[in-house]
């Protein structure tokens, strides 16, 4: 009986070790999904700026060729 029981402590102590296992990696993949998350948002704010600067220098392009427009008008 002795052997038996020793048999069971060993695959309950397995058993705890594994849990723990799981719940450290369970904390690992919940911390590397928020990270991710987090990092996507940036990206998309990044790009949200660079696309409003985009936009900002067209504008400021399309008004310096009008303004030349305006420039080259002879009144006689």
């Amino acid at each position: 009986m002795t052997s038996q029981r020793d048999r069971i402590e060993s695959l309950e102590s397995r058993v705890e070790e594994l849990e723990a296992t799981i719940r450290g990696l369970t904390e690992e993949l919940v911390d590397a999904n928020q990270r991710l998350r987090e990092l996507e948002a940036e990206r998309e704010s990044t790009q949200a700026e660079e696309a409003k600067t985009d936009e900002s220098k067209e504008e400021i392009e399309d008004d310096e060729g009008e303004s030349d427009l305006s420039d080259d008008i002879i009144v006689a």
